[in-house]
């Protein structure tokens, strides 16, 4: 939760989650793992996953079909080989994109920020939870053939969600143990409704059983800890009642006693799922109260804070900015590239950043909506290809607005930025590569993160980062003080260090050997578009001008200058 834990007693502090997987979900998957594995094809891959799913079962095959059909979309314009197949890399994308937007979860081992090589293949931890060697086998078998279908990624991606649905049985039963419910009995409305609420403790504040213990035993200590539990409650006691509902129109299987108020241990594991997956959508309300504080201190509309205006919020009251300033640094939410701006907490980083996760789990994370995916699906869909040429990009993303109605403001640096990174791609633009994601976050600042390179920063929860993620008093007063020292004179470097952040390093989700030409095979300059001439008139310009150089910001450097590398 974000940060109330400054005013929780130390057990309550520690936030995280670890439950095992289920008996029978893990190890039949692990068994077809080891039965169909052997001859490394397509076909056994997608054995091994669906062995998970019920292979062969109505729910299964619909499963399947609706993950099918969300990936689509996304599917159409990834980058792929000549077979039409894609890499590991971008299944991996693909997976965090599909989860993030579907559920908000920031599923462990698919984080953008974690560096995938030889060693780590950057694969859902929870996929190897229970024999590492035999998953890590299969995903190495599919990533030295000729690459992932659609097909592949819907069964490894439905074969998480079961997983994950499965991890969950092991608190559930705990919840039930709490309230002396047998698993195997029958609940009554009521009945199931405590045994949900006892599980929604556990999940939300983590493993820490004796702070569950007084949270349950003392309810106005719980609410002290969890502000919003009443609302809470309404949203678990409307899952119950949806499961209800559809449990009388439309009755399962072997769940005749659902539709006569009785409730099964499978009907309450089926409303776990639920509240899983609808959960950050409950509580995204309370992630735009969290933006809002921190857009009415933007002073710029940068989609940065100062660190003394963040600390100092904290002084005036606001309880939620207590980060310390090393930890908001592991989290790639502090900016510390201006010496003329300081330290700045950046606002979709930090609303992204694991402290702003309302649950941590050992295999997931539940955090805030991912506003800059709304962005990116917007720009895939009109353009419908892994790559853009610039002059398509502009009008485009000029004729978009941010979550607040506004048009965004694409001016000349932005521009020129656009135009160097096609010019360093053989004249297009990649749309899943950083530099692309660099140019979203200064056109929609508040609504995309800043995209650090990869193995920089780790999304910690702050159980895993431990001692000294909470601001000390000392730091809060320190920084917050500086409110009051007047400001530097910016006005000719304002414009300039707003975007002092930018980095030229390049990294691709996967291998654009098809889609994109290095710019020494592109065509005559005579033969680009009208945009990249202009492009290279300019450069020209600026060349034999001299002394006439821009700003730093606006130095981005030779079209060659920049680095490239896959991750």
């Amino acid at each position: 939760m974000a940060l109330s834990i400054r005013m929780m007693p130390a057990v309550v502090l520690l936030l995280g989650l670890a439950p095992g997987l289920a008996a029978a979900g893990g190890d039949s998957f692990l068994a077809a793992s080891r039965a169909g594995l052997a001859g490394s094809s397509e076909e056994d891959f997608r054995a091994a996953m669906g062995s998970v799913m019920g292979c062969g079962s109505k729910a299964a095959s619909t499963r399947l079909s609706a993950v099918e059909h969300a990936l689509q979309p996304m599917w159409r314009v990834l980058p792929k080989n000549s077979k039409g197949l894609v890499e590991w890399r971008m299944v991996r994308y693909l997976a965090h994109r599909y989860f993030t937007q579907q559920s908000s979860l920031l599923v462990r081992g698919f984080e953008p920020m974690r560096q995938v090589n030889a060693s780590d293949l950057g694969s859902a931890e929870i996929l190897s939870a229970k024999g590492s060697s035999v998953i890590d086998s299969a995903l190495e078998s599919k990533r030295s053939s000729d690459g992932f279908s659609l097909e592949d990624a819907t069964a490894m991606i439905a074969t998480l969600e079961e997983l994950i649905f499965n991890a969950e049985t092991t608190l559930l039963e705990a919840a039930y143990a709490k309230e002396r419910k047998p698993t195997k009995g029958g609940l009554s409305h009521s009945e199931l409704s405590r045994v949900m609420e006892v599980y929604m403790v556990h999940w939300m504040i983590g493993d820490d059983q004796q702070a569950i213990r007084l949270l349950l035993a003392n309810r106005t200590l719980l609410q002290q800890v969890l502000p919003k539990w009443n609302d809470v409650k309404g949203f678990v006691e409307g899952v119950v009642k949806g499961m209800e509902f559809t449990a009388q129109r439309s009755p399962k299987l072997g769940r005749a006693q659902a539709a006569l108020g009785r409730y099964s241990f499978d009907d309450a594991h089926d409303a776990v799922g639920d509240i899983t997956r609808t959960f950050a959508s409950f509580w995204e309300n309370e992630c735009q109260l969290i933006k809002e504080s921190l857009v009415a201190i933007d002073k710029r509309g940068t989609g940065r804070v100062s660190l003394k205006d963040f600390y100092g919020a904290n002084a005036d009251g606001e309880w939620r900015f207590g980060e310390s300033e090393a930890y908001l640094r592991e989290l790639g939410a502090l900016d510390e590239s201006s010496p003329w701006l300081g330290k700045q907490v950046i606002i979709p980083n930090y609303l992204q950043g694991a402290s702003n996760c309302i649950v941590s789990t050992k295999h997931y994370l539940v955090c805030c909506v991912h506003e800059c995916e709304a962005v990116l699906n917007e720009v895939e869909d009109a353009v419908g290809a892994p790559v853009a040429a610039p002059e398509q990009i502009l009008p485009l993303v000029g004729n978009m607005t941010n979550f607040d109605d506004e048009p965004p403001k694409i001016d000349d640096a932005l521009r020129t930025q656009l135009l160097r990174i096609a010019e360093t791609h053989g004249g297009n633009v990649p749309l899943h590569g950083r530099l692309f994601a660099q140019w979203l976050h200064y056109v929609f600042p508040r609504e995309c993160p800043f995209p650090h390179k990869a193995g920089v920063h780790k999304a910690v929860s702050p159980q895993q980062y431990g001692q000294g993620y909470i601001a000390s008093d000392t730091e809060v007063k320190t920084h917050s003080a500086k409110r009051n020292e007047s400001a530097p004179m910016l006005a000719e470097h304002e414009e300039a260090q707003w975007m002092s952040q930018w980095s030229e390093e390049e990294e691709l989700h996967a291998d654009y050997a098809l889609q994109l030409r290095a710019p020494w095979e592109s065509r005559s300059p005579f033969m680009l578009g009208g945009a990249a001439v202009v492009a290279l008139i300019v450069m020209v310009m600026k060349a034999g001008a001299g002394s006439a150089k821009k700003p730093d910001a606006y130095n981005f450097g030779g079209a060659f200058d920049s680095k490239s590398h896959f991750v």
